[in-house]
């Protein structure tokens, strides 16, 4: 159980609708399902409706700053069966990078290796009160492209497995590239904070609305407020 799974579901029956893909920078073929990861009835590129037009206001504040870039999405609606398939395929990458197999590891390192894995995937939960954020239509995974069309660097790709996910990893580093990724990650914080988002405390790229995730992080800086989530799994 993490620390969000503490906070009540009141689901709002909101839409599951398709990103307007047209307006944002995206990758094609998308990444998981080039993986073979299953989707089923929707595509990758859905969101609750709310969070669809969040993104918009995003998109709008960041052209004030950075006219002529763009978010792009990376990941956003996603079947908890696409959950675990990721999370088996993260910890089955993790050990080829070290070159071992699953069958010579000891009990301690099998654990050790998921707890890297559990760090940044959540647990495929199919129990209803503990939904994967991104199962609820509630969460999207998004960076920055320039005017050129280039990701902007962050200082770490989406989904590593190392602390530089953490959203303040660089921010102490008096190097001039640290300063940089750390001046675009909080660019990238502040327009889709300033749209209504929240960002995961442990990923720079992981934003959300509605979500118990969200709700938590409210509460946590509001005391005296009790958020609750508006967004169960996605049935289906």
């Amino acid at each position: 159980m993490r620390p969000y799974h503490y906070i009540e579901i009141v689901e709002c029956g909101e839409a599951l609708v398709e990103i307007p893909l047209s307006d944002f920078a995206v990758e094609s073929p998308h990444p998981y399902e080039k993986l073979g990861a299953p989707y089923g009835e929707h595509s990758p590129y859905f969101l609750r409706e709310t969070l669809v037009d969040y993104l918009i206001e995003a998109q709008n504040y960041l052209q004030k700053l950075r006219p002529d870039w763009h978010i792009q999405i990376f990941d956003a609606y996603r079947p908890v069966g696409v959950q675990n398939f990721m999370v088996n395929y993260t910890f089955s990458q993790a050990l080829e990078e070290k070159g071992l197999t699953e069958s010579s590891l000891s009990e301690t390192q099998r654990e050790s290796f998921w707890e890297e894995v559990y760090k940044i995937w959540a647990e495929p939960s199919l129990d209803e009160k503990t939904p994967p954020p991104h199962s609820t239509g509630g969460a999207v995974d998004i960076t920055l492209v320039d005017e050129m069309g280039q990701i902007v660097d962050m200082g770490s790709p989406i989904d590593e497995l190392s602390d530089r996910s953490l959203p303040d990893y660089y921010a102490q580093i008096q190097q001039q590239e640290a300063l940089s990724y750390h001046t675009n990650r909080l660019l990238l914080k502040d327009v889709m904070e300033k749209a209504g988002f929240v960002r995961n405390p442990r990923e720079w790229w992981h934003f959300s609305f509605g979500d118990q995730m969200w709700a938590w992080l409210n509460n946590e800086a509001n005391g005296n407020k009790k958020c609750v989530a508006c967004y169960g799994k996605v049935s289906g």
